[in-house]
């Protein structure tokens, strides 16, 4: 049975930009600055997050202990998070073949007042994973990173990822500079992933500042509850009604690290809703939006999911997958153990769909 974790991230080396990074930019890499015994993430030349990075790892850790006195980045990156021949290991001991790949640092948010500084951040990052996975083999599954906001340089960094055998692309989950991730603007980079039939990835962006969540203040439990759905619902109904998948038929996209459970409310609510609204827009979606749903897109689920089978049966068999978040801060390194109780109880057909058959078709292995 093949099995693939569709959610694992890297914990980057604290000095992956200044060392991958093209000379011209080097004095504005990001970096770990440290300052009477306390370490800033710095983006931009803008300091992003004081005191906790510990806490941007930490699955290995118990979670209190990482934000205590003493403790920098490197506390929460266990070896398998940032070392190829560990992380290879740490899949031998889950008895899994292989871990889909994000970022950490690199899917925080980059600098757009300065677009040409952003596009080489994302072209460090990816020539750093490049290396991760060809050290690593078919045991990783790396995703691009690209400047969403500069058109021109995300389709240039997709094309020579793709090209360099990278199996989708990050697609951030919000309104990138005015624009929908559904409108008509981001049409290049949507037929560079149709024509290489693999997925756009919509991932958690995780916000310290700012963000839907800010006004809330209710700790972290709610914030890592709802910060997921609160970005990848409106993001999954913008691919829908603004007619991306009327546009490319074919096209698959994922929803990463908000679970499954949230599917089939969102598509009985697109569909009640436009059965009154679907008239207001330009061009009227001649399907039902559950319809575009089922067809072209594919959720992660959480390894204790209740709903997997209920959501196997509303959106389709081969829609349905699972990740581990490894190593971050809300992740488990029980996470393969607990997908495989959550499945047990599952026909095994929909077993070894779940657990890895869902990812070859998805990623195009």
């Amino acid at each position: 049975m093949v099995v693939i974790d569709c959610d694992s991230h890297v914990m980057e080396p604290a000095d992956l930009w200044q060392e991958y990074l093209e000379p011209e930019f080097r004095d504005r890499a990001i970096r770990i600055e440290k300052k009477d015994g306390v370490e800033t993430l710095v983006i931009g030349e803008q300091p992003m997050l004081s005191g906790v990075l510990a806490g941007l790892g930490g699955a290995h850790v118990e979670r209190k202990k990482l934000f205590g006195p003493g403790l920098g980045y490197a506390d929460g990156c266990e070896p398998a998070s940032y070392e190829p021949t560990a992380r290879v290991k740490m899949l031998d001991d889950w008895q899994v073949d292989s871990g889909v790949l994000f970022p950490t640092i690199g899917i925080l948010p980059f600098p757009i007042d300065d677009l040409a500084l952003n596009s080489a951040y994302c072209r460090a990052y990816n020539r750093w994973q490049r290396e991760f996975y060809e050290s690593a083999g078919d045991r990783v599954i790396p995703i691009a990173v690209i400047n969403w906001h500069h058109l021109e340089d995300a389709v240039a960094e997709l094309k020579a990822c793709l090209d360099a055998g990278f199996k989708g692309v990050f697609v951030p989950p919000e309104v990138v500079s005015g624009v929908r991730p559904g409108q008509t603007h981001f049409d290049p980079i949507w037929e560079l992933v149709n024509e290489a039939n693999l997925p756009g990835c919509l991932h958690v962006i995780v916000r310290f500042q700012g963000g839907p969540l800010s006004q809330w203040q209710a700790g972290p439990t709610f914030t890592f509850t709802m910060g997921a759905t609160s970005q990848l619902i409106p993001a999954m109904a913008s691919l829908v009604l603004d007619g991306l998948f009327e546009r490319f038929p074919k096209l698959k996209v994922a929803s990463v690290e908000a679970g499954c459970g949230y599917a089939g409310y969102l598509m009985d609510r697109l569909d009640g809703k436009h059965r009154f609204f679907g008239d207001f827009y330009p061009e009227p979606l001649p399907m039902k939006p559950s319809d575009y749903v089922k067809r072209n897109c594919y959720f992660v689920a959480e390894p204790e999911e209740h709903t997997i089978d209920a959501m196997l049966g509303l959106i389709g068999e081969d829609k349905i997958l699972w990740g581990s978040d490894y190593p971050h801060i809300d992740s488990t390194l029980e996470a393969p153990n607990l997908i495989r109780e959550s499945v047990a109880g599952l026909s095994q057909e929909r077993r070894e769909a779940v657990l890895g058959g869902n990812a070859v078709k998805l990623f195009n292995l």
